[in-house]
């Protein structure tokens, strides 16, 4: 909290993260504040790092510093717009500092600077635009055999459902996919849950508005990965197609993970 600090001490406080990804909360900034991004995982090469803010963000921007230099990232004014993520490359791969400066202001009225980060490598992204668009973990191609049995073994979710309902929004370039769920094989975090009413499993999976993602029948196994507490897809063939796919591999003891 920038209460805490002395009022006349222009003194930037620092931070020290460890985590590959985290999240931040800075109560009524006050001068500035130094995040200092260096994660304990000294052979990972993150060499992209995203920023989503709290939908009530205010009280500051953020820059990134950059040889000695302070580039801006998230004005004040962004924050505010839901869903947004910026993305920016890390010179440094392995350390990244973020600079929150805090926008003046009269009162003492409650502000807070929130943000979750993530660091990524540049596996984990795709295409020149996403800078633009936010997270791309979403290919709009259909994954190959090769690309899908990976998925099952790395993917942060797997799990055999239905399509519900598509809905889009344009304004962020993204659709938003409703599955019903089958079976959870895997899933990092609690996104599919089940419905205390109805006792059916249920959860969203985010990609793409340009991969024109449409509602379907049948069955599908969902991959994908997990940034900011939400399912980005990756693979999804539909179910019998995918066991053709992996009983023919297992034949051939070709399948990298046991499903």
């Amino acid at each position: 909290s920038g209460l805490s600090w002395e009022p006349r001490s222009r003194a930037v406080e620092q931070v020290h993260l460890r985590c590959t990804e985290g999240s931040l909360e800075w109560m009524y900034p006050a001068r500035a504040l130094r995040v200092v991004l260096e994660p304990n995982l000294s052979s990972a090469q993150h060499t992209t790092v995203c920023i989503k803010p709290a939908s009530d963000f205010q009280g500051a921007s953020i820059y990134v510093e950059r040889a000695g230099q302070l580039h801006l990232v998230l004005s004040e004014a962004e924050g505010a717009r839901p869903h947004h993520v910026s993305c920016f490359s890390a010179h440094r791969p392995r350390r990244v500092a973020l600079f929150l400066q805090a926008s003046p202001q009269r009162d003492i009225s409650r502000r807070t600077a929130s943000f979750q980060y993530e660091l990524l490598s540049n596996q984990s992204t795709a295409g020149p635009d996403f800078k633009k668009m936010g997270l791309v973990e979403a290919m709009c191609r259909p994954c190959d055999n090769v690309e899908l049995l990976m998925a099952i073994c790395s993917s942060d979710f797997v799990v055999k459902g239905s399509i519900q309902n598509v809905s889009h929004d344009s304004e962020n370039h993204l659709s938003r996919v409703d599955v019903s769920v089958q079976k959870v094989y895997r899933q990092k975090n609690r996104i599919f849950q089940q419905d205390e009413g109805s006792g059916e499993w249920r959860g969203p999976i985010r990609t793409l508005l340009q991969c024109k993602v449409k509602k379907g029948g049948g069955d599908f196994l969902f991959t994908g990965n997990e940034h900011f507490g939400e399912a980005w897809l990756g693979c999804a063939p539909r179910f019998k197609d995918f066991m053709f796919v992996y009983w023919a591999a297992r034949e051939r003891g070709a399948n990298p993970c046991e499903f």
